[in-house]
């Protein structure tokens, strides 16, 4: 089954991060917190403005994104959980490519 978003939606799947720590502790999934990166599986149409025309979207499938922790609104597709966002709910997007500049690790 597929799912297309209206406007400026968007349909993303949530990443699990590790669910392990750097000393090799094993975090139980009662105790770990829902991840706020995820990918985006489908994006709507665009944003109708005021005067009738739309505005495309700047988010594409496969994008990887951030969002905040409480943001959107959780569904289950197909035994799959998706979560159903606004574009404006989107915080950024994780550039992961060959010329993405490495990430900032916290002391």
């Amino acid at each position: 089954m597929q799912i297309r978003p209206l406007y400026d939606r968007i349909i993303v799947k949530r990443i699990d991060p590790l669910r392990q720590t750097a000393s090799g502790i094993v975090i139980p999934d009662t105790a770990a917190e829902k991840p706020e990166q995820g990918e985006v599986v489908a994006v709507g149409t665009g944003r109708l403005l005021q005067d009738g025309s739309l505005r495309p979207l700047q988010l594409r499938s496969g994008d990887r994104v951030l969002f905040g922790k409480f943001a959107g609104q959780t569904v289950k597709l197909d035994d799959q959980e998706l979560l159903v966002l606004r574009e404006e709910d989107v915080l950024g997007v994780i550039d992961t490519g060959p010329g993405a500049k490495p990430s900032l690790k916290a002391a």
